[in-house]
Order: structure tokens, then C-alpha cells, then sequence
């Protein structure tokens, strides 16, 4: 900022850079300029030359002169005036310097919030333009990570329809090796009903070879009944020797081969149950279970429809025997035991326990109604008969399967679903061999 001030005759004139034409106008009347540097600004002060201040004096001495004489006190007086009007500019122009000043740091603060500000705007300019590099990368990436979760999700439907492509065929091949399983186990029951009854007949010969004739008479007269209602009929007809008897299912005509027997309690024992080794699969259906399946000379189940018309002609009795892999035997004797009919899912009926298998019932009571694999008649949304395997009177899974999967000899522990008799060996012990058997109460 530039400030020219302009002294003549006494008078001080300050004018502003802007007033150009006038500071032109001094300077063609021959004025001396004298330049001051203060800060930032610049300060020019014109003077009347020595001539014209000694003309313009002429000038006021003859206008003296025409006028009147002057006195000393008029030109003291005058001096005072002029002292006064020089002071009066002296004040005027500090006052001038002054507000020049505060302009000059309000233009300074001004200068320096305006360098504040574009620093801040250009600091905000940075951010933005990290904001939107940041921005433009993270875009990029979800792009990249979109792309790369479709393609492993095509990947992974592929794998999917693999699966199920694979998972029919195995189900197709599984179907088929059921059906040759089937068919083998129908032949192996043919194959060993056809060995029994041979080795049965030979026996049969060797023993009339080596009896007396009263013997073979004997034996010739029980040979013509053939058939009993039970086990115990057997027994009381004389045949005292355990093995494989032809039962005649109550009320019908049909035949039942099933296991007597003769020796344990007294005999006339009919078996209908019996596990001994693994080599028949229990894990059957409703309808099996129903009928019987199994080899009455080893493992096999006599069917809950025999079982049922025959406990309810009279009162029988149930005796569980169980054996360990310890060498350890125990048993479980209920006074009452029957079975209800199909329509009432073979409920079972159990009363009067003892024995040394557990003072408590094993198998739950009140009576619970019998599952398979394929009817779910237990009291527990989980099916028990799917998860622990075979088919009993499970109640909510319960205490007991003597139907389930069978283990040996140090692979029976921990097996829930194993041949288990809670109240005697716990519900993780497999046993090694159980035998269910029912005589008339009053044998």
C-alpha cells in the first residue's frame, strides 16, 4: 500500500494511492518528493521547492505591504496560528499512520485466515481424494470377493449334484445287494432248516440203531405227535430232551418250529428269543417281527403273533437270562407276562420281578406298545428303533434293547446302542447272550 502526503505553504494534504491525477498534477508544478518505508507500506511527501516557498513569501509580503503595515504582535499571532495548524496536521497524519497500521494487520490477519483456510481446504482436498482412492480399492475388492463367491458357488452346486448323482447310484446299488441279501438269507435258512432235519433224522436213526425195542416203540409213538401248543406240552408228553419242536399256533392250523427248553428250572421252556453270536440281523421290520425270523437252532425270534394268541389262552410266565463277556450270568423272572394283539401293537404286560439282573425292571412299565424300524410306537420323537436298532418295547428309548446291534468282545463298551440291560451292566454294556422263554404259570 502506497500513501503520498503533500506539504505547501504551511498546509499538509494526504492523499491516497488512488489519487493519481492529483499526484500527477503536483509534480508538473515542479514538487520534490521525498519516499518513507514503513512495513509494508511506502509513504511519499511532496515539498514546495525553496523558490517558490521565498515567491509565495514575496507574494504574501507585498499583499502585506498593500494591505497595511504589520505589527510584531499580529505576526507572533500569525506564527501561533500556523504552530497550531501544523500541530493539528502533526496529530491528524499519526492518526492517519495509525489506522494505516491497523489496516495493515487487519490485511495481515485477513492474509493469514486466508492461508489458514486454504490449507484447511486443501488438507480436506487430501482426505477427500484418500476417501475416494480407499473408496475406488474397496469397490475393487468386493468386485474381486463377488466373483470369487460365484465361483465357488458354482463350484459347490457342481460337488452337489455329483453328490446326489453318486448318492442314487449308491442307493440303486444298495437296493440291489438288500435284495441279494434277502434272497442269500432265505437260501442260508433253507440250507440250515434242510441241515437240521437231516442231522435231526440221522440222530433220529442213530438212536433207534443203538436203543431196545421197547425204547423204539417208545419213540415211535412220541414221534406221531408231532405237534404241541407249547413247550411245556411237549415236556408233560414226555419229551424231556431239548431241541427244536413243531408248536401249532393257537386257533389255527399252522405250525411254528421253536426251540424247547428241557433242563433249565424245570424245563418246558419255550424260547422266544435268543441271541448268541451276531449271525442274524435283528434290525427288522414290523412285519418280521410279527411272523419270527431267525434259526430256532441259534438266533432267532418266534414272532409277537404266536406269542401274543398264546399268553393270552392262559397265564405265563417270562424269564430273561443274560450272560456277560466276564463270564457272568444273571436273570430276570416275571410272574406275568402276555403280549396284546396286533391292533394294540403288541403292548406288553409285566408283573411280579425277581432275580438277580436288577431289582428294578428293566423293560419300562406301565406296558409299552412294540416298535420296528418301520413303526415308530414308542414315546419319543427321536424313534428309537432307527437310532438304537431292532425292535422292542422302547417306551422313550428306555432301559433295555435286547434287540440291538450286537458287539464282541472288546468293542462292547460304549455302545448305546448294543444289547443293553440297564439295571444290571449299565446302558454303554453290549451283553454277550440273552435268552427270552415264557411256560404256563402253573407248570
Amino acid at each position: 500500500m502506497q500513501v503520498t502526503v503533500y506539504f505547501c505553504l504551511g498546509c499538509c494534504i494526504f492523499l491516497a494511492s488512488g489519487y493519481n491525477s492529483f499526484s500527477k498534477s503536483m509534480e508538473t508544478l515542479g514538487k520534490k518528493q521525498y519516499q518513507v518505508q514503513h512495513g509494508s507500506c511506502s509513504y511519499t511527501f511532496l515539498l514546495p521547492e525553496a523558490d517558490n516557498c521565498r515567491s509565495s513569501a514575496s507574494y504574501v509580503s507585498n499583499a502585506v505591504q498593500r494591505d497595511a503595515p504589520l505589527d510584531y504582535d499580529d505576526s507572533v499571532q500569525r506564527l501561533q496560528l500556523l504552530e497550531n495548524i501544523m500541530e493539528n496536521n502533526t496529530q491528524w497524519l499519526m492518526k492517519v499512520l495509525n489506522q494505516t497500521t491497523r489496516l495493515e494487520l487487519q490485511l495481515l490477519e485477513h492474509s493469514l485466515s486466508t492461508n489458514k483456510l486454504e490449507r484447511q481446504i486443501s488438507d480436506q482436498t487430501s482426505e477427500i481424494t484418500k476417501l475416494q482412492e480407499k473408496n475406488s480399492f474397496l469397490e475393487k475388492r468386493v468386485l474381486e470377493m463377488e466373483d470369487k463367491h460365484t465361483l465357488q458357488l458354482k463350484s459347490i452346486k457342481d460337488e452337489k449334484d455329483q453328490l446326489q448323482v453318486l448318492v442314487a447310484r449308491q442307493n440303486s446299488i444298495i437296493e440291489e445287494l438288500e435284495k441279494q441279501l434277502v434272497t442269500a438269507t432265505v437260501n442260508n435258512s433253507v440250507l440250515q432248516k434242510q441241515q437240521h432235519d437231516l442231522m435231526e433224522t440221522v440222530h433220529n436213526l442213530l438212536t433207534m440203531i443203538s436203543t431196545p425195542n421197547s425204547a423204539k416203540n417208545n419213540f415211535v409213538a412220541k414221534e406221531e405227535q408231532i405237534s404241541f401248543k407249547d413247550c411245556a406240552e411237549a415236556f408233560k408228553s414226555g419229551l424231556t430232551t431239548s431241541g427244536i419242536y413243531t408248536l401249532t399256533v393257537p386257533n389255527t392250523a399252522q405250525e411254528k418250529k421253536a426251540y424247547c427248553d428241557m433242563e433249565t428250572g424245570g424245563g418246558g421252556w419255550t424260547i422266544i428269543q435268543r441271541r448268541e453270536d451276531g449271525s442274524v440281523d435283528f434290525h427288522r421290520t414290523w412285519k418280521e417281527y410279527k411272523m419270527g425270523f431267525g434259526d430256532p437252532a441259534g438266533e432267532y425270534w418266534l414272532g409277537n403273533e404266536f406269542v401274543s394268541q398264546l399268553t393270552n389262552q392262559k397265564r405265563y410266565v417270562l424269564k430273561i437270562h443274560l450272560k456277560d463277556w466276564e463270564g457272568n450270568e444273571a436273570y430276570s423272572l416275571y410272574e406275568h407276562f402276555s403280549l396284546a394283539n396286533e391292533e394294540l401293537k403288541y403292548r406288553i404286560y409285566l408283573k411280579g420281578l425277581t432275580g438277580t439282573a436288577g431289582k428294578i425292571s428293566s423293560i419300562s412299565q406301565p406296558g409299552n406298545d412294540f416298535s420296528t424300524k418301520d413303526a415308530d410306537n414308542d414315546k419319543c420323537i427321536c424313534k428309537c428303533s432307527q437310532m438304537l436298532t431292532g425292535g422292542w418295547w422302547f417306551d422313550a428309548c428306555g432301559p433295555s434293547n435286547l434287540n440291538g446291534m450286537y458287539y464282541p468282545l472288546r468293542q462292547n463298551n460304549n455302545k448305546f446302542n448294543g444289547i443293553k440291560w440297564y439295571y444290571w451292566k449299565g446302558s454303554g454294556y453290549s451283553l454277550k447272550a440273552t435268552t427270552m422263554m415264557i411256560r404256563p404259570a402253573d407248570f
